[in-house]
């Protein structure tokens, strides 16, 4: 059984959902005509992440170790008010016209589709995902966890509170999908919850630049928890490309394989990654990760609340950053 997934790795259209939904489609019916069986968008992709960011923005992190205030004091401004308001109201529901225009060319494609977006939610936006299969229904919808808080605007979204897997049918039959979202990939325990719920295959949207550490974090994450690993970035120049992806088969007939499927340049472009699935599945039945010998019981400090220096990040006003308001 082969999954191909389409990692479509474009330049978005600053705060222009229009302009982006039109870009979005012609990628995707190109990625059907190619061979896909699902159709991978790069992060937030409804007002083009990156592109809707007013990056000359001077004010500096939101949180820092309490010493840098006084080696850097904060600078005055900011994102503007106006600009960060903007932003953030070109949230949408699921219902909306951007996402049941999907949702149809899903259907009409007979091609899964991760669409990702700003998303409405009470309290404030959220940056989600969701996954809709090839019949137009949306299976799944994730919400980042691992906000960038402490950089605007991801400050002002609010986090998802769960990581979901779900069964996605297939014309070549059903494959277990995990997803996360950019920031999420920096913590191990993002893609290790996903394989503990079932993920097969963990889908990535991404909006940032992508250096080999960044890029072998998603071969650890594959290695680690033996599943197979998709992401799309943005093109240069909104972000430099390299989407990739990865499979866990680290071992195969006594020797060593390069476990790398694909890895863009920094262009445009849709570029496949084909996962076999036969192949996945026996090498987890058969190989020493995953959950195979993990001892959780020894791994309570992981759940602690208890934050020490030099981790302890404060705003400009001397309050410290707490994540279990988050």
């Amino acid at each position: 059984m082969q999954v191909t997934v389409a990692l479509l790795q474009m330049t978005g259209h600053a705060n222009d959902q229009a302009a982006n939904l039109r870009k979005g489609e012609a990628f995707c019916r190109q990625a059907r005509q190619m061979g896909a069986d699902i159709a991978l968008f790069p992060e937030m992709w409804n007002i083009g992440y990156t592109a809707g960011y007013p990056h000359d923005s001077d004010g500096g992190d939101i949180w820092r170790a309490p010493q840098a205030w006084t080696q850097s004091p904060a600078k005055i401004g900011g994102v503007e008010p106006s600009a960060r308001a903007q932003w953030l109201s070109q949230a949408i529901g699921r219902d909306d016209p951007f996402i049941t225009h999907f949702r149809q060319l899903a259907r009409e494609l007979q091609m899964a589709i991760a669409i990702s977006y700003l998303e409405k939610w009470q309290g404030g936006p959220r940056n989600s995902v969701s996954l809709i299969d090839r019949h137009g229904e949306i299976i799944m919808t994730y919400a980042k966890i691992h906000t960038c808080d402490f950089d605007e605007p991801e400050w002002f979204l609010t986090p998802g509170d769960d990581f979901f897997v779900s069964s996605l049918d297939t014309s070549a039959g059903e494959v277990k999908i995990g997803t996360m979202i950019c920031y999420d990939r920096e913590f191990p325990e993002s893609a290790r919850i996903l394989m503990l719920k079932g993920a097969e295959l963990i889908l990535t949207p991404n909006a940032c630049p992508l250096e080999s550490l960044r890029i072998e974090q998603f071969r650890m994450r594959a290695y680690e928890n033996m599943v197979g690993v998709a992401m799309a970035n943005y093109a240069a120049p909104q972000e430099n490309g390299h989407s990739v992806a990865f499979d866990p088969c680290t071992f195969e007939d006594g020797g060593l394989r390069d476990t790398l499927i694909i890895e863009a340049g920094e262009h445009e472009g849709i570029f496949l990654a084909p996962f076999d699935l036969d192949k996945l599945r026996a090498y987890r039945a058969r190989e020493t990760w995953g959950n195979a010998f993990r001892k959780p019981h020894r791994y309570g400090l992981l759940t602690s609340l208890e934050v020490e220096e030099p981790f302890i990040r404060t705003n400009a006003q001397g309050e410290r950053y707490d994540r279990q308001k988050r």
